[in-house]
């Protein structure tokens, strides 16, 4: 990567986020520059401070205020980036809808697919020609992101899509959502499996078209899956975190990604988890019974 690296992490306030700027600004230098984003102005300008006075912060760190389910804000600030910049070097594309068990999927459905994966597309649509060669583009997804964990039936609508379609699908499980007919198309009640497996499509999507290019300049795609982290988002769903690593112990498997040497071909475009790619057609269909969800 050249020097004057420019990296951006959406939804940095606190947990992952947070940790993965924490990391980000120790591991690269002085004229580096790591963004810090959310929605709120007074805690990102809090954070980007603390983050800044840490002992082991090496490269500058500045906090912008993001809104991430304003796709022209996240146009506007690529847009920027590329004016003052040239580009940028990193982004993680981290930002997350909070909810509890108790809470109804479908009350909460625009919100969670907006921040998930409407701004998801954004990102890559936006980010993705601002990246400079040699860089790292890494969307958070989870495990629950391979295939399998969807019904068979719609498999179709995301293996092998054009960035496009996997934007029609997710209109449509909306769609779906809001007519309370999820069940009789196939889609699973709890919210953030079709979310994910939606993200990662979208990863490979863009992946796809760009694979030759970016292999050829060392510049990464993908997605990423942290593991269990032991933050106030993922904490009320388990009742076990025994094999919970902590926000900067998740951050460290992704950054050792980002700090990366070489590209290696089998994890572009893939879903990575500590540094090996899932199968993409893995997985099962998760129990909802067993799950504390509400409709």
């Amino acid at each position: 990567m050249n020097a004057s690296r420019i990296a951006l992490v959406t939804g940095s306030n606190q947990g992952l986020g947070r940790a993965l700027v924490e990391g980000l600004a120790a591991r690269l230098g002085p004229a580096d520059l790591v963004l810090l984003t959310g929605r709120d102005q007074g805690r990102v300008t809090d954070a980007a401070q603390e983050v800044a006075n840490l002992p082991g912060t090496r490269s500058q760190v500045e906090g912008r205020v993001l809104d991430v389910t304003d796709t022209d804000a996240i146009a506007d600030l690529a847009t920027d980036l590329r004016r003052r910049h040239g580009g940028v070097d990193i982004v993680i594309s981290n930002a997350v809808t909070r909810m509890l068990p108790g809470e109804s999927q479908a009350a909460r459905a625009d919100e969670f697919i907006d921040v998930s994966n409407t701004a998801t597309h954004a990102m890559l649509r936006s980010f993705g020609p601002v990246l400079r060669p040699g860089g790292r583009f890494l969307v958070v997804a989870s495990s629950l992101g391979t295939l399998g964990h969807l019904d068979p039936a719609l498999h179709h609508l995301f293996d092998g899509a054009s960035l496009d379609q996997v934007e029609y699908a997710v209109e449509s499980w909306r769609s779906a959502v809001h007519h309370g007919t999820t069940a009789e198309a196939g889609w699973p009640l709890w919210l953030n499996v079709p979310s994910k497996v939606a993200q990662v499509a979208a990863v490979r999507a863009v992946a796809a078209e760009r694979r030759e290019r970016d292999l050829a300049t060392g510049t990464l795609v993908a997605s990423v899956c942290p593991g269990m982290v032991d933050t106030a988002t993922s904490r009320p769903w388990f009742s076990d975190f025994s094999e919970a690593r902590s926000p900067a112990e998740a951050a460290g498997a992704v950054l050792d990604l980002v700090f990366s040497e070489h590209v290696d071909p089998t994890l572009y475009g893939e879903l990575v988890r500590f540094g090996k790619a899932l199968d993409w057609h893995g997985g099962t269909p998760l129990l909802e019974q067993d799950l504390l969800i509400t409709p």
